[in-house]
């Protein structure tokens, strides 16, 4: 058959299939190797992060022992004793606050969202939750410190308290559990519900049985980015807690986190001092590994369960 005069030669046409396999080929591997750089920099500066610090925290381990230094009650950096325990405390007892007020209010204000909400108010309440991700620590630590503490001073103490903390950590932990437990709970296959509702299962019993487990991966990762933040928060925490190095004996006793000891100090700080700091940033990174640890470790065996 004669080539149309207005088609191009079957030469170029070729030539266009080509440059366009090649540049996507070449696209490829561009980005892959993009890609490779940024991962391999991240790990780099992760490692390059947790040998500094260990190499200026090691020589309180050396000098004053580890034992001492983890479980030692007295922190007088001015007559040489560097005991940690009551900071340790300190931050589980607020994450652990926190987290028991944020995980059944997050899993359901993302249950109303996800499931219940009308469209109208799922609309306006998505972009306002998602907002309060991006709202400083220190706005929450001003909020906590104008409310929260006079509130819990009329129940005894000075009101700066472990359960101010969980209070403050609770609305700073919040958004997260709700936006990743919603988006998790979305994500189920919409057969599913088809067939639970087709067995003859309510709205509700749907929701309990079925998605709310099938979800349950992506809600304990919000939990644990959660407890993350609530660990590692700083600037809130010294503004509502108290700052005092003691052991809390109740919510209403103050308290100071390890986080919260090292930005409260490091700016004075010197010698074996200094190098205490650097040890309890060791070992607020070892407590967040464990943690992290324990709650997958949590989630694999609630999997292996429900595989049974």
């Amino acid at each position: 058959m004669a080539q149309s005069a207005t088609s191009p030669p079957l030469a170029e046409v070729k030539i266009t299939k080509r440059s366009g396999l090649f540049s996507r080929f070449f696209t490829d591997r561009v980005a892959r190797y993009i890609v490779f750089i940024d991962g391999a920099m991240s790990f780099i500066i992760l490692m390059a992060i947790a040998a500094f610090t260990t190499i200026e925290g090691l020589p309180v381990f050396s000098q004053v022992g580890v034992l001492d230094f983890l479980f030692g009650m007295e922190w007088r950096p001015t007559q040489g004793q560097f005991g940690i325990l009551p900071m340790i405390v300190g931050s589980v007892a607020v994450t652990l606050g926190s987290l028991l007020i944020a995980v059944p209010l997050g899993i359901a204000c993302a249950i109303f969202l996800a499931e219940v909400a009308p469209l109208r108010v799922r609309t306006f309440f998505r972009p306002m939750v998602q907002l309060l991700v991006g709202i400083p620590s220190v706005v929450y630590g001003l909020v906590g410190m104008v409310i929260i503490v006079p509130f819990i001073r009329q129940f005894g103490g000075s009101g700066y308290s472990v359960a101010a903390a969980s209070i403050v950590l609770m609305a700073m932990i919040l958004p997260t559990i709700i936006s990743i437990s919603e988006d998790s709970i979305r994500a189920v296959p919409l057969a599913y519900k088809q067939a639970s509702f087709a067995l003859g299962a309510t709205h509700w019993q749907t929701i309990w049985h079925l998605l709310i487990p099938v979800a349950r991966t992506g809600i304990i990762s919000s939990v644990i980015r959660g407890m993350g933040r609530a660990i590692g928060e700083t600037m809130a925490m010294i503004m509502v807690i108290g700052n005092s190095v003691i052991i809390p004996t109740s919510p209403l006793s103050s308290a100071r986190t390890l986080t919260g000891n090292i930005a409260v100090e490091i700016g004075y700080a010197s010698g074996l001092h200094r190098n205490a700091l650097f040890a309890t940033g060791i070992v607020l990174f070892v407590l967040i590994v464990v943690l992290n640890s324990l709650a997958m470790l949590i989630l694999k065996r609630g999997e292996a369960v429900v595989e049974r």
